[in-house]
């Protein structure tokens, strides 16, 4: 049997609060009392409730106490004893402001009461004012929240009648009928198994081809059986795990399932996601075969589904495509769920999971995120950083080369630096054409990808106007240039570092840390090696002749002696560059 009306109820579900809504304005749960906290009610209640009197006249006042062991929430209401799916009746007026509140269900004001805060209590007090066309029997009901997922709904309390009338009939124990609608739970044995994948079921793996058994692999998995389909799900969690059927790749209008390790037991549950929110939890759980395991850090849940659930608002249908979302977090004592630290995993396609079976993976970076990641590390790792140590060291190498009519040096440096401005250019839209605009849960990263990306533009701007080799504002010109880029460089390594560990790409720790770290020492070390050698060959040019000291060659000579050197010393940059290039690379494209 179902709850009357418990099919048009249901309410939001906040970060932080143990009841759905921790100020108790809980008006949508007038008519079902049922808190949607994706778990079954209770079967014994530990609360009471009791009223200073059996009889009453209209326009009397009867005090109604709830007491029993601490408590979060509670919503009472005063009913017909011998029709409790009509709305409340009577009106009640508050003992205690500051622990209650009065709430109007359907046309009567102040038919309702519950809680202000989520604040512990064990008992409350308030009165209750019977009404001109009060039924003949009346009977107080509670639910009760100890926490988020152990509640208790429809607390059936004492009948107070009018006088002269004959007791009612025996009054409906709402809180077992609630709880007929809950399904029998098991305990999975043992790992799932992945050798059916692409044979009978369609699997989901991250990292691709993992072993479900394995303590990094998330796992999700879809077997058709005749009108249902029958799901396993499992992943290093010790919070949720949770997967959603999507139209698009945005989070927003999606069939969600979770399961939820509340006190070393797992709930699982429909929702409901609607745009970048908490969940809404359904307040009726259409899942069968539920079945869960938590062991070795890894939490498994299986459960069976029909493919058509025309009765269930928000439930696609199975045989339709869709993209599939995988994510996990961290859920709190009460069972409430945190936002995912990192970026879910989405499949790269629409995929209907009761047609032919696959074994496919998924992206937890989307595509333009990737991308734009991709572009800064070409621009910062590979053409900025050649273009410094050519401007800086070659000059007098390739000064009597000429490529288009300038000196060979300076080619390669203007090429290499454009190439540069053209790249972090397009990079930087990339971000706000993913989020359609600006981000505000990236930290710091894009507030100093605008600093880079500003002083990228302005280099070349400079660089336009840069007086003649021999004019008095060169040194002012050349002292701007440098400051200028070294500025960008900084900032922007320093913006790499942030944005690698950001949920949109989340390279895997501490690898991408210690590989930033290679690489600013690698270019530092080679930067250093070449000042050594530009010093040595400056102090060979000096002889010392009559007490004094001439110098034979000019700076440009000492330096083009040292030729062989530095080429060798490019060459093994340029790879080096390549080789941390490509494994940044790799890191992005297996997110």
């Amino acid at each position: 049997m179902r709850l009357p009306g418990l099919d048009v109820w249901m309410f939001v579900c906040l970060y932080a609060s143990v009841v759905g809504y921790p100020n108790g304005k809980v008006r949508e749960a007038c008519s079902s009392m049922v808190p949607c906290h994706g778990s079954s009610p209770q079967l014994s209640p530990e609360h009471t409730i009791t009223v200073n009197g059996t009889e009453f006249k209209p326009g009397d006042i009867i005090e109604v106490r709830l007491s029993g062991p601490d408590f979060e929430g509670f919503f009472i209401q005063a009913r017909d004893a011998e029709h409790l799916d009509r709305p409340a009746v009577g009106s009640f007026v508050l003992a205690d402001r500051r622990r209650s509140q009065l709430l109007t269900c359907g046309r009567t004001k102040n038919s309702a009461v519950s809680h202000t805060s989520k604040v512990k209590k064990k008992d409350i007090k308030v009165y209750w004012v019977a009404p001109g066309d009060a039924p003949k029997h009346v009977q107080f009901l509670a639910t009760v929240v100890k926490k988020y997922r152990i509640f208790w709904v429809k607390i059936p309390g004492p009948v107070v009648s009018q006088p002269d009338v004959l007791s009612p009939t025996t009054p409906l124990d709402t809180t077992s009928e609630a709880m007929s609608t809950s399904h029998p739970v098991s305990y999975i044995s043992k790992p799932f198994s992945a050798s059916s994948c692409g044979v009978t079921k369609f699997c989901i793996r991250n990292p691709t081809n993992c072993d479900p058994g394995s303590a990094s692999c998330f796992f999700l998995s879809f077997q058709q059986e005749e009108s249902s389909v029958f799901i396993e799900m499992s992943g290093p969690s010790e919070g949720y795990l949770a997967f959603a059927f999507s139209h698009d790749q945005w989070m927003g209008g999606d069939d969600a399932y979770l399961c939820v390790n509340e006190d070393h037991r797992v709930h699982v549950s429909t929702a409901c996601l609607k745009k970048r929110s908490h969940p809404l939890l359904d307040s009726e759980n259409p899942l069968e075969d539920i079945s869960w395991r938590l062991a070795d850090g890894i939490l498994q849940c299986s459960f069976r589904r029909s493919i058509h659930l025309p009765a269930y608002k928000g439930r696609f249908n199975l045989d339709n495509s869709y993209y599939i979302f995988l994510a996990d977090g961290e859920a709190s004592e009460g069972g409430l769920l945190y936002k995912h630290r990192r970026q879910p995993l989405v499949t790269n396609g629409l995929y209907n999971i009761t047609g032919l079976p696959q074994d496919i993976g998924g992206s937890r970076a989307p595509r333009l995120i990737k991308a734009h990641g991709a572009l800064m590390f070409v621009a910062w790792i590979t053409t900025v950083s050649i273009g410094v140590i050519v401007a800086r060291f070659f000059k007098p190498v390739w000064s009597h080369s000429f490529l288009l009519g300038k000196e060979l040096w300076f080619q390669v440096h203007r090429m290499l630096m454009l190439t540069t401005v053209m790249l972090t250019s397009i990079s930087f839209v990339l971000p706000f054409v993913y989020r359609g605009g600006w981000s505000q849960q990236a930290g710091f990263h894009p507030y100093l990808g605008c600093a880079v990306m500003a002083l990228t533009i302005f280099q070349p701007l400079m660089a336009g106007f840069r007086p003649s080799r021999h004019a008095p504002r060169r040194q002012l010109f050349n002292w701007f240039h440098w400051s200028t880029g070294t500025t960008a460089r900084i900032l922007a390594v320093v913006t790499m570092f942030l944005g690698m560990d950001l949920p949109a790409l989340d390279l895997p720790d501490p690898w991408d840390t210690y590989a930033m770290i290679g690489f600013v020492a690698w270019h530092v070390g080679t930067d250093v090696l070449l000042e050594i050698h530009s010093y040595c060959l400056v102090r060979k040019a000096e002889v010392i002749e009559d007490d004094r000291v001439q110098i034979l060659q000019s700076l440009t000579s000492a330096e083009a002696e040292g030729r062989l050197f530095k080429q060798i010393v490019l060459t093994i940059y340029v790879c080096g560059n390549i080789v941390f290039l490509v494994a940044f690379l790799i890191a992005i494209n297996q997110v």
